[in-house]
C-alpha cells in the first residue's frame, strides 16, 4: 500500500507540474497577443520596450518549461524565473523573474492552498524589495498587492475554494491597475516625468494582470469549471452584526 500511495503522490505532483507548464504557455501566448498594447503603455512613460521584452522572455520561458519533461511545480516555477531573468531586459527581468525564483521554493511538495498563499506572499515581498516600491508608487505593486492580500483573505478567512479565491484576486488586480492611472509615478522611468505621469496606466501592473488572468483561465480549465463570477469587494462571510442577527439568540 505504501508503494501505491507513493505512486499516487508522484502522479499528482506530475499533474500539477503539467498544469503549471500549461499556465506558462498560456501566459506566453497572452503576452505576445498584448505586446503592442504593453508597448503603447510603456511608450507614454518609459522606454517602449516592456511589450517586446516580456513577449520574448515569456516565449523563452514557455519553451524552457516544455523541455523539462515531467517536472514538479517548484522546478517549473524556478526554471521560468531563471529564464525571465536572463531573457527579459530592463528592470522587468529581476522583478518578474528573480522574484519567481525565490518564491518557487514555497511550492516544494506540490500545489496546496497553503503553498499557493505562501508563494504569492513571497513573490510580493521579493517584488517590493527588488523594486523598492510600495502601494501608491504607480508600479506593478499596485496590482500585485491587492491581488495577494485578497487571495490570502479569501483562502484563510473566508475559506473559499482556491478557484474562487483566485478569481477575486484577479478582480482586485484589475482595480489596482486602474488605480495607477490617476496617481503620480514615484518609481521607475515614469517617475522622471513627475506630474506628467498622471493619467497613464502602468505597463508592469497591466502585464501582471494579464498573467493573473491566464493563471485563472488555466485553473478553471483544469478543474473543468467556469471562471467564477465574483468581485474583490463582495462579502463572502457575514460580519459580527449579521451573524448575531441570524443566530437563534438574535432571532428571539
Amino acid at each position: 500500500m505504501s508503494g501505491d500511495k507513493a505512486e499516487d503522490e508522484e502522479s499528482a505532483v506530475g499533474e500539477e507540474g503539467e498544469a503549471v507548464v500549461a499556465a506558462v504557455e498560456a501566459v506566453a501566448e497572452r503576452i505576445e497577443t498584448e505586446r503592442d498594447r504593453l508597448t503603447d503603455l510603456d511608450s507614454a512613460i518609459g522606454d517602449a520596450d516592456h511589450g517586446g521584452n516580456m513577449a520574448r522572455g515569456w516565449a523563452e520561458a514557455a519553451g524552457a518549461a516544455r523541455d523539462l519533461g515531467d517536472p514538479d511545480p517548484e522546478t517549473v516555477a524556478k526554471t521560468v524565473g531563471k529564464t525571465l531573468m536572463s531573457e527579459v531586459g530592463g528592470a522587468s527581468g529581476p522583478l518578474f523573474g528573480g522574484s519567481l525564483v525565490f518564491s518557487a521554493a514555497e511550492l516544494d511538495g506540490g500545489l496546496t492552498k497553503e503553498s499557493a498563499v505562501a508563494f504569492a506572499e513571497t513573490y510580493l515581498e521579493k517584488v517590493e524589495e527588488r523594486g523598492d516600491a510600495r502601494i501608491g508608487d504607480a508600479t506593478m505593486v499596485d496590482a500585485l498587492t491587492p491581488a495577494v492580500h485578497t487571495f490570502k483573505k479569501s483562502i484563510e478567512v473566508d475559506d473559499l475554494p482556491p478557484l474562487d479565491a483566485l478569481a477575486k484576486a484577479v478582480d482586485a488586480a484589475e482595480r489596482g491597475v486602474a488605480f495607477t492611472v490617476p496617481i503620480r509615478a514615484r518609481k521607475g522611468r515614469a517617475s522622471y516625468l513627475g506630474w506628467r505621469s498622471v493619467g497613464h496606466q502602468d505597463p508592469g501592473a497591466t502585464s501582471t494582470l494579464f498573467i493573473l488572468e491566464e493563471l485563472l483561465a488555466v485553473a478553471a480549465d483544469r478543474l473543468d469549471r467556469e471562471v467564477p463570477d465574483v468581485d474583490a469587494t463582495s462579502p463572502t462571510i457575514p460580519d459580527d452584526a449579521e451573524a448575531e442577527d441570524e443566530s437563534p439568540e438574535g432571532s428571539k
